[in-house]
């Protein structure tokens, strides 16, 4: 099975990017999850650095892809310089560019800048992630965060980034990609049988994030219910 590490830069103190309230830890980590959950239907392993709002530091990172044995490690940005001043996609390598690493970064960067964001190219950099990580990385900077326009994209063309960067993925490895709609799903009708597992229940709500956290590092789907007694 193909396994993929994905890490959602910054988090909880650490809000990355600021722009007019918007923080960019919250944009990536609300991208990478459907990014994940689109690639897990099509049979891939994906592994979380964090799938919550937590502090992570770089070598926390790093340290976490290490341990596992991926296919690729992909780290999910918004880039910032001055408010309204750059624009556009840049998807980056580490500066020691591996083909695997950098035939990803092309197929990603080629989608994105399909969805309509500026083309600024597939680069090298010395960054922690890419560097200290042992599988091929790439770090994607989707927009920049002080960007009106690019705001714009990424909020109107959401689901055409997800699709976009999972379809890049999924060439990477030579798996078709099928639309959600298309996926095979009980029929109202079906006389099959179900079981649903329960993992628990919590009075505090962090500690069911943590073991939804545990249940997605494994490989199950997993969701939060709320119910009072």
């Amino acid at each position: 099975m193909i396994s993929l590490c994905f890490d959602y830069g910054h988090g909880k103190s650490d809000p990355g990017a600021l722009y007019k309230g918007r923080k960019e830890k919250d944009d990536v980590l609300k991208l990478g999850i459907a990014v994940a959950k689109e690639v897990r239907q099509h049979g891939i392993n994906v592994d979380e650095t964090r799938a919550t709002d937590k502090s992570m530091s770089l070598s926390e990172r790093s340290s976490f892809e290490r341990k596992g044995n991926y296919d690729y490690f992909i780290s999910f940005h918004r880039n910032a310089f001055k408010p309204e001043k750059a624009n556009g996609v840049e998807t980056f390598t580490f500066t020691k560019q591996t083909p695997k690493a950098k035939s990803l970064a092309t197929r990603i960067q080629k989608n994105l800048v399909g969805v309509g964001f500026v083309d600024r190219g597939v680069k090298r950099a010395n960054f922690h992630v890419l560097r200290e990580t042992r599988s091929p990385a790439v770090l994607i900077e989707v927009g920049f965060i002080d960007n009106t326009k690019d705001n714009g994209i990424f909020d109107s063309k959401f689901n055409e980034i997800v699709k976009a960067i999972t379809k890049a993925i999924l060439d990477e490895v030579g798996i078709k990609y099928a639309a959600s709609s298309s996926k095979p799903t009980a029929s109202s009708n079906s006389k099959e049988t179900f079981y649903r597992v329960m993992a628990g229940s919590y009075k505090e709500r962090s500690n069911a994030e943590a073991q939804m956290e545990k249940l997605k590092r494994a490989g199950f789907e997993s969701t939060i219910m709320i119910y009072n007694r």
